[in-house]
Formats: C-alpha cells, sequence, structure tokens
C-alpha cells in the first residue's frame, strides 16, 4: 500500500544574509516588491525586513529591464506583492546567487502524514512530496512521521528494514520514496 506524506511550508524562510545596519544575520520577506521605473527600464526588488532592528533591505529581482520583454501576468504580479511570488522569488537559486543569501527553514514547515492508520501495517511504502524544496533530513521526516526516535530509524536503516533509493543521511530538498518493514 502507498502512502503519501508532504512537506508542506507553514510560512516563508528566515533569509540569511547580513544586515547593512546591525550584525543581525536574520532578515524575513516583508511581502512587497518595489518597482522603480528610469524611462523604459525597470528595477525589481524584493524587500526583507531584519529581525533585530527592522531596517529594510532591498534583494534583486530584475534589473534594468525593458517593460516590453517582462511578460504583463507577472508585472501584475509584482504591482499586486503577490505573496505565492514571494515564495517563488525566494527558492529561486538565480535570485539567492546573485543576492548572496540562504534559506532558513527552521520551523517554517510541516509533515502532512494524512493520519496514523497504517503504523500497524508490516510494510508501508511512502511517497514523500516536498511542495516547496524545502531541505529536511529524511531521517528526521520518518521519525516524525511513524512516531520513532530519530535513533530508532537509524537502527532500522542498519537492520535493512528502512530501503530507499535515495540516500537517507544528510538532507534532501527533493522528493523521495521509503519502504519501511516493521
Amino acid at each position: 500500500m502507498l502512502i503519501h506524506w508532504a512537506v508542506v511550508p507553514t510560512c516563508l524562510p528566515i533569509v540569511n544574509r547580513r544586515c547593512h545596519a546591525c550584525p543581525s544575520q536574520r532578515l524575513r520577506a516583508s511581502g512587497k516588491f518595489r518597482v522603480n521605473a528610469n524611462h523604459k527600464l525597470l528595477d525589481v526588488w524584493l524587500l526583507v525586513l531584519c529581525t533585530e532592528c527592522g531596517e529594510t533591505a532591498k534583494l534583486t529581482v530584475l534589473e534594468r529591464m525593458t517593460v516590453r520583454t517582462i511578460p504583463p501576468e507577472l508585472l501584475d504580479r509584482l504591482h499586486s506583492n503577490d505573496g505565492g511570488l514571494v515564495a517563488e522569488l525566494l527558492q529561486d537559486p538565480a535570485v539567492q546567487h546573485r543576492n548572496r543569501f540562504a534559506l532558513d527553514w527552521t520551523d517554517a514547515w510541516r509533515l502532512d502524514t494524512g493520519g496514523s492508520e497504517y503504523l500497524d501495517l508490516d510494510v508501508i511504502d511512502v511517497a514523500v512530496r516536498n511542495a516547496a524544496r524545502v531541505p529536511v533530513r529524511p531521517t528526521r521526516l520518518i521519525a516524525e512521521g511513524c512516531r520513532l526516535s530519530r535513533g530508532e530509524i537509524d537502527r532500522l536503516i542498519m537492520e535493512g528494514k528502512v530501503v530507499s533509493a535515495f540516500r537517507l543521511s544528510g538532507k534532501l530538498s527533493g522528493d523521495f520514496t521509503f519502504t519501511l518493514k516493521h
């Protein structure tokens, strides 16, 4: 029996980047964009706020783009401060690289297992869907979803009772599957 779990974001992650006004390394997305026009060229920034001092910083999204090259739907989403677009752009590797920041997903996601009636089965096949490319430890997810300790999950992996085509040590940010044999 295949069971589906989902890693679902509960809020926007923290941006790990130094504040220009204080020594803090944590910024949070304000959910707003600044669109600046200079003749026929547009600059777009995502505004972030320091968690310590509240100072505003800008993350470059678009730089010196002609208005015609930007799809009208994207421009509408930018002008309306679309929350979904904020989440998309924070996770965009190009935006992260250009602005030299990383995301801290601590306490910004939850595991949706859809219930626990299957925990009594001898063999459980689970497909985990990661909705927002949240980097998580598979052993932590398996432990949380099966209501076991991480040490118990590590022992079951060593005994070959938890198997996967994916590496279960370290962190994964994509979808994966595993089989648990009691």
